[in-house]
């Protein structure tokens, strides 16, 4: 696994108008040296699908405008059924309000990164190894 590069499909749900998250947190982890793919806005089943076909370690949400309950658990439902929730490693951050954490680390997200969470590229990106070690053993 230690030579293996980290591939990371970055997506924000459908009704999702900012985007600054989404191209820093994408920069980071290219900077980090992972390969990233942008996927942008896109429904839960789309953003699993495309992960599914581009065989990505990582699918990284960044939200800002809500939704991330309801739209975070059709994602991992939406996984579990495409049979890649296992095998992949799920992260979010942007603005959401930080008592959704437990809910959201319950509900199937390796990472979450709240609001103010200040998090840098070498927190996410240890997250991000880490939960992708576990997963591969």
């Amino acid at each position: 696994m230690a030579d293996k590069t980290i591939k990371v499909l970055m997506a924000q749900f459908s009704l999702e108008t900012h985007t600054r998250g989404l191209f820093t947190v994408a920069g980071m982890l290219r900077d980090a040296g992972m390969e990233v793919i942008l996927l942008g806005n896109a429904l839960p089943e789309v953003i699993v699908d495309t992960a599914a076909d581009e065989d990505v370690d990582v699918i990284g949400i960044s939200t800002y405008c809500g939704g991330e309950m309801v739209l975070g658990k059709d994602l991992i439902d939406a996984a579990r059924d495409k049979g890649i929730f296992d095998s992949t490693v799920f992260v979010i951050g942007g603005i959401f309000p930080p008592e959704d954490e437990p809910d959201l680390k319950e509900m199937g997200f390796d990472g979450v990164f709240p609001p103010g969470d200040g998090s840098s590229r070498e927190e996410i990106s240890t997250v991000i190894k880490d939960a992708v070690a576990a997963k591969s053993n």
